[in-house]
């Protein structure tokens, strides 16, 4: 994978027509423009920490406004708040947030804990080493919920794999259809499920 340099496009002023002399502007406005005009040589490259962390605060803050969505919409269907990031290591632009993480029953006896998460980007679900395959960094998001499970063994926790094959409850990227598909998890009854599905 090719190494990504990044830097500082928000400090450019945007470029502006050359004036034709500064002392011919003064006469007419009675001011000079001592703003500095940006150059390719001055970019300020960031460093992939400061990458991750931007991208981070970009995240959290979208998880907050997710959040409050989900639990905005009844008062009988509340999650609680789990909101983390993680970003890619090789990408630090790229990045997923954790929301929250409950129990349903997805069989009539068959209860699962299941977790929901989004990205800023799409891809396909891989295994335990490498959980993303096939990364498309488009400008689209990924909204995704995982059964997951305890691992004695590794004291975390881990997809639960027996669930749909892969441990994938649900992938969308659109937002509509995920918190819908979000609250149809979290109603515990028929008739509150059939409002939602009528949405």
């Amino acid at each position: 994978m090719a190494k990504f340099r990044y830097y500082d496009a928000a400090e450019r002023a945007p470029a502006e027509a050359p004036k034709a002399a500064t002392h011919t502007e003064f006469l007419r406005t009675g001011r000079i423009d001592r703003r500095r005009h940006w150059t390719a040589d001055e970019r300020r490259y960031l460093s992939y920490a400061e990458v991750a962390e931007l991208t981070g605060r970009k995240l959290t803050a979208a998880g907050e406004t997710t959040y409050r969505r989900i639990n905005g919409f009844h008062t009988s269907i509340q999650f609680p708040k789990m909101i983390f990031h993680r970003t890619l290591a090789k990408s630090p632009h790229l990045g997923y947030c954790h929301v929250t993480a409950a129990r349903t029953h997805l069989a009539r006896a068959h209860e699962i804990t299941w977790s929901f998460y989004f990205a800023n980007f799409f891809s396909d679900l891989g295994n335990e080493t490498h959980f993303f395959d096939r990364i498309q960094a488009g400008y689209s998001r990924m909204y995704f919920a995982v059964a997951i499970e305890p691992d004695a063994e590794e004291g975390r926790i881990v997809i639960n794999r027996n669930v749909r094959g892969n441990g994938l409850i649900f992938r969308t990227q659109d937002p509509k259809v995920a918190l819908k598909n979000v609250l149809m998890l979290g109603a515990h009854d028929d008739a509150l499920r059939r409002i939602i599905r009528r949405l």
